[in-house]
């Protein structure tokens, strides 16, 4: 398990140095996520190892979430006097960004669609 938590994090540290070397607006997390499934999609094997580690990272996801809420519990007095705004960004945002992947999708159904349909 500490090998295969190690194969994971090498990619995350990859990752970020990718990102912070060549100044990418991506963060390094995304581009070592993007090199290790580009690694397992050539490397079948090396995904049905890690296989077992991954399954027991995603089942205690929840744990993860923690911090994010001790943090909106230490912010409570920003969240009593900017609320609605927060909340408007937070609406307004998902929105915006489920419009963004509808059109993304026409967009794409477009493109492919064939001359003879």
């Amino acid at each position: 398990m500490i090998g295969h938590l190690t194969v994971l994090l090498v990619y995350q540290l990859t990752g970020e140095v990718i990102s912070r070397g060549l100044g990418l607006p991506l963060p390094g997390p995304v581009i070592g996520m993007a090199l290790l499934f580009l690694t397992l999609l050539a490397l079948p094997r090396l995904a049905e190892a890690i296989m077992p580690t991954t399954r027991v990272l995603l089942a205690h996801l929840s744990l993860l979430f923690v911090p994010a809420g001790v943090g909106v519990v230490g912010h409570l007095d920003t969240l009593g006097t900017d609320g609605a705004a927060i909340l408007t960004a937070v609406v307004g945002s998902t929105i915006l960004a489920m419009l963004a992947a509808v059109g993304a999708f026409l967009l794409v159904a477009r493109a492919v669609r064939s001359p003879d349909a």
